[in-house]
């Protein structure tokens, strides 16, 4: 617990993770880490003015100069990488080289933002009147409410606030509930770069980032208020369905990023070795907790009998334990609810005709017996059922046989969820029919690299059930600015469009 309290002094938390009515545990050994004070519903409306009110002024400040704002947030997370990483081990159970990753996300995507933000192009447009001009404007878009999950619970923040800070919109973050002290942390640090631009000279606003923590009920009230114009989640299905519809019925925005149900294509080409170590980590790490995580192995019937001992051989070599400690591979799920749902879905499983290769039980282990470690999951399915259709966040890898390449495709495609997909292929032909319009339908399709650890220059996000939004890099940032078409006249006459003539 010592070491737990020194995580939390590096980044100056001890008094905001006390006396608080919420109560936050480390699924690390299930201990109590600290309580924080919740808001309410009927604080929103107070933070949602306050937060109009910033924007109303930081859309005036000049694109590269909230460009040099996240330039120095971007400095405060790397001075404070080792410490804010091991908060989000502590916090949320992923290995420390995972944590200490998260962090190196967020330092990539504000230095991503601060080059975007000279860089918010607009279009020139060519008018069919004489000595008229058009062209295509990105202005920002207003206050954005971010709503986050515990699994990455400091990066996807990041994500939308680096890109939406740029873009000249101000913040309000609900984090999960599960993860509320690295979200803390990071508000800490965004203050303090507040105070650093301040002090060489520039003009911020008071609560351009503000941080609301609650249950469902402080969440709806968010989502609900009219003074967002965009409101980003990451989550689950029903929690994307309820916010969506709810901002949809004010007609505002969602950018939502939800469940993943990812495949890997193995074909008879393919590089084994390579394949093997792909499928650990995508499958495993996080404990199988990330969005993107590898649930689905499609193997060509040619390799299956030589892939499945092998990956077999190597789960049993993996290394489960305390995700602070250097060499440990799998931290604990994030609780109890977790542990069950996989359990769940092991029964379904048989239920269905799949046979568990191997993995699936509980890992007791000395001194952490408050946490919910388990072995990783293996399950031969003879078809993908029902279970297999269904994303259960846990590591539980179905694996199923196929013949041809278009088989393997269609099965790819044949589940409610479209997030990141993959091939292991040395064929070019294979690859490419892979990435075709007529290949993988999610939002990420990899050749010879696993669904998981995307890398921030890309849009990220995915289709049907994953939500369709798009976070990151890319062309991203136009999720969090209006556009306005603008038509000047610098004739002496009045033309109209398409020959239209309304003379006196």
């Amino acid at each position: 617990m010592n070491a737990y309290l020194e995580i939390l002094e590096r980044l100056n938390l001890t008094a905001q993770a006390q006396g608080g009515d919420l109560e936050v545990f480390s699924p690390i050994d299930g201990q109590k880490i600290g309580a924080v004070t919740q808001d309410k519903p009927a604080d929103i409306g107070k933070i949602a003015a306050q937060a109009e009110a910033a924007f109303k002024a930081w859309r005036q400040v000049p694109a590269p100069v909230r460009g040099e704002f996240v330039r120095l947030l971007g400095e405060r997370l790397r001075v404070h990488k080792a410490a804010l990483g091991a908060l989000v081990t502590l916090e949320c159970g992923k290995i420390a080289s995972e944590g200490l990753g998260e962090v190196q996300e967020m330092i990539d995507i504000c230095d991503f933002a601060v080059g975007l933000s000279r860089q918010l192009y607009g279009l020139t447009i060519a008018s069919e009147r004489p000595e008229h001009h058009m062209r295509e404007m990105w202005h920002p878009l207003g206050p954005v409410a971010i709503v986050t999950a515990f699994n990455f619970p400091v990066a996807v923040w990041a994500w939308n606030a680096a890109l939406a800070l740029v873009c000249g919109d101000s913040l309000v973050w609900k984090p999960s509930e599960k993860t509320p002290l690295t979200a803390l942390a990071c508000q800490k640090l965004f203050d303090e770069a507040v105070e650093e631009f301040r002090r060489a000279g520039h003009d911020i606003p008071d609560h351009l980032s503000q941080l609301v923590i609650g249950g469902r009920d402080v969440g709806q009230a968010l989502v609900e208020n009219e003074i967002f114009p965009l409101v980003s989640a990451t989550g689950s299905v029903p929690m994307g369905r309820a916010v969506g519809q709810v901002v949809a019925g004010r007609l505002g925005r969602s950018l939502l990023e939800l469940g993943g149900n990812n495949a890997m294509i193995v074909a008879p080409s393919a590089d084994l070795d390579m394949a093997v170590r792909a499928i650990l980590f995508s499958a495993v790490g996080t404990c199988g907790q990330r969005c993107t995580s590898l649930r689905r192995l499609i193997v060509h019937e040619d390799v299956y009998d030589v892939l499945l001992p092998r990956l077999s051989s190597a789960y049993e070599q993996i290394r489960i334990g305390n995700p602070l400690e250097e060499g440990t591979l799998i931290g604990p799920l994030i609780d109890e609810g977790a542990y069950e749902e996989m359990q769940t879905a092991l029964k379904q499983a048989r239920a269905q005709g799949g046979d568990v290769v191997c993995g699936g039980a509980r890992l007791e282990i000395e001194g952490l017996e408050g946490g919910h470690y388990v072995r990783p999951a293996i399950v031969a399915m003879p078809a993908q059922s029902e279970i297999v259709r269904h994303e259960t966040f846990a590591p539980i890898l179905y694996v199923l046989k196929y013949k041809d390449i278009n088989e393997a495709i269609r099965m790819q495609n044949d589940v409610p969820q479209g997030l990141s997909s993959c091939v292991f292929t040395g064929l070019v032909k294979e690859a490419e029919r892979f990435l075709s319009a007529a290949g993988s339908d999610c939002g990420i399709a990899n050749v010879n690299i696993g669904p998981s650890g995307a890398e921030i220059g890309g849009a990220f996000g995915g289709e049907k059930e994953t939500g369709g939004g798009r976070e990151s890099g890319s062309d991203s940032w136009k999720a969090y600015m209006r556009r306005q078409t603008q038509t000047i006249n610098f004739s002496d006459a009045l033309p109209l469009a398409q020959g239209v003539k309304f003379d006196l």
